[in-house]
């Protein structure tokens, strides 16, 4: 596979100079290692949540804090039914 630096660029609508489009060598050998990567058979692999064997160590889930929404919501300019009513952004 090899990159057309120029479309890429176009089309995620930011601008490169011809100096910084020399890259493009490097981007087709990260994409041709892509390429064998993809192609390597993974049926019987398991899925990691990390490539690292190490345990998570979990805390409880347990509330830290008190509920404080009616105090908090006193300070806003808007509430209805415990929701903050905000002005419109997007018509």
């Amino acid at each position: 596979m090899t990159f057309d630096i120029q479309k890429v660029a176009y089309l995620a609508r930011i601008q490169v100079t011809q100096e910084e489009a020399i890259i493009r060598p490097k981007l087709d050998s990260v994409m041709k290692m892509i390429d064998v990567l993809v192609q390597v058979d993974t049926t019987d692999v398991q899925p990691l949540a990390s490539p690292l064997d190490q345990y998570q160590a979990l805390r409880k889930d347990e509330i830290t804090e008190k509920d404080d929404h009616a105090r908090l919501q006193k300070l806003a300019p808007e509430v209805a039914a415990n929701l903050y009513i905000v002005p419109e952004v997007i018509e």
